[in-house]
Formats: structure tokens, sequence, C-alpha cells
């Protein structure tokens, strides 16, 4: 009688490319921003990894085939930049994108993959600061149709630089009244998102109150960006659904 055996099934594995220091509020609350991302992200049995990319870390070409994802965090540093670490970043992304790996992009990162990708990237007119209110354009509503994503959508912004161009045969996936390109997806396995789908108010008001101190936005910043807290919620829920659906290839792109 033979015995038959069952091949134990591989965790799926995924790499969060920190592209920012963590604050003291962010490690004392959360654990660090790798935290905040796997609480939004992760689920039992999956494997999650942190590449301190704002230092250097990054996964080796031979460990990017064990990995089934990427996401790529948000930054103080600008996209265009040329620094040392924002270059291998990006050469890294070309080298995913040839692979195909999912790769989820925020704000930074949304920015980072435009550039990588061949678009341009550079200053907005003025800060995005609080809750912003994004629209999907019909056909991302359609293509999204089955995770009931609102055709009003509400998401945590702290910016200043944004999208001025798409990379070829990338689609522009939702606007907003401050930003032209809020949402692209190139293919089925690229997709940048310019807010922060993984913060919560209370990480934007400590962010806010840092940006204040450093004289990097002015007190009329920081009172509409707390004022905006107080209008409407960010849709975490319809955010979450999105992002996880994408990342674990679930979503019909």
């Amino acid at each position: 009688m033979g015995i038959e055996t069952e091949e134990k099934k591989q965790p799926k594995t995924f790499g969060v490319l920190l592209c920012a220091e963590d604050s003291d509020f962010v490690k004392k609350t959360y654990g660090g921003y790798f935290g905040v991302f796997s609480g939004l992200l992760a689920e039992e049995g999956e494997d999650w990894r942190l590449y301190r990319a704002v230092r250097g870390e990054l996964p080796r070409g031979d460990e990017i085939d064990q990995f089934d994802g990427f996401v790529v965090t948000g930054s103080c540093s600008d996209a265009h930049g040329n620094d040392a670490w924002i270059l291998n970043l990006v050469d890294l992304l070309k080298n995913l994108v040839e692979k195909q790996k999912k790769v989820l992009g925020i704000c930074f990162g949304h920015q980072i993959l435009c550039r990588a990708l061949g678009g341009k990237t550079g200053r907005a007119k003025a800060w995005d600061l609080g809750i912003t209110c994004i629209h999907p354009s019909p056909s991302t509503l359609r293509l999204l149709s089955s995770l009931n994503i609102p055709p009003h959508l509400p998401v945590i912004e702290c910016h200043r630089d944004e999208v001025w161009e798409l990379p070829p045969q990338a689609e522009a996936m939702a606007q907003s009244e401050k930003t032209g390109i809020e949402m692209f997806r190139y293919g089925g396995h690229i997709m940048g998102i310019q807010g922060h789908p993984e913060y919560s108010k209370d990480i934007l008001l400590n962010l806010v109150d840092r940006l204040l101190q450093r004289n990097l936005i002015q007190n009329f910043h920081a009172e509409a960006a707390k004022s905006s807290l107080n209008v409407k919620d960010p849709d975490r829920e319809s955010w979450k659904r999105l992002c996880k659906s994408f990342l674990k290839g679930t979503l019909p792109l």
C-alpha cells in the first residue's frame, strides 16, 4: 500500500522596502512602520520581511525569486532625488518590474515606481495634508467592482511631490481636486497610490506636529490638516481590501 505525501504549501512571502526612518511615536505605538504595514496587509501564515531601503538594505538579486510581492513605503526624501540609496532602489524596482513581481507603492513609493518605469515626478503646487477624497475613474470602478469600492474614497495624504507624467503604458486609476494622478497601474503587477492607506489619524497628527516644528509647513497647513480629520474619516476598510487584493493576486487586473 503506497503512502501518499502532500507537499507542504509554502507560505507567501512579502517584503517591505522601508524608505523612511521610524519616528519615536510610530516605534512606541506600532513597533515601527513595518508594524503599521504588516498590520494592514499581513495575514496568518504569511512571511513578511523588512528591508530598510533608506539605509541601503535591499534584497539581493538571488533572493528576489523567494518573494510574492513588495511594498515600497513613504519617505521624507524626494523620489526625483539622486541619493545613492534612491538610485539603488530604482535599479531594484526595474528588476522587479522585469520579473513581474507584485509591487505596491505608497506615496514616495508611488512616485519612485513612476520614475523607475520612465515617468516623471516633481514638486506639487502645494502640500496635500489631511484627509482627501479621491475619485477612481469609471474604468477603475468597473475593474474593482468585486471589492465594492465606492466612487468617493477618502484617504490620508501627506505629500508635496507628485507624479507629473505617467510612464509609457501605465494607466491612471484615480484623481483628486489637488492631484491629477492619485493612483496608477502598470500591467497587472505594479500599482501606485499617492495617499496613505496605512495611516491612522494619530500617525498623521504626530507627523503634522513634527513638520511644523521643523518649519517644513506653516500653521495654516497644520490647522487645515487637523480640521479635515474632523470632517470625515479615511475609508480604511476599502483601502485595505484594495491593497490586499492587489498584492495577493486576487484582483483581476
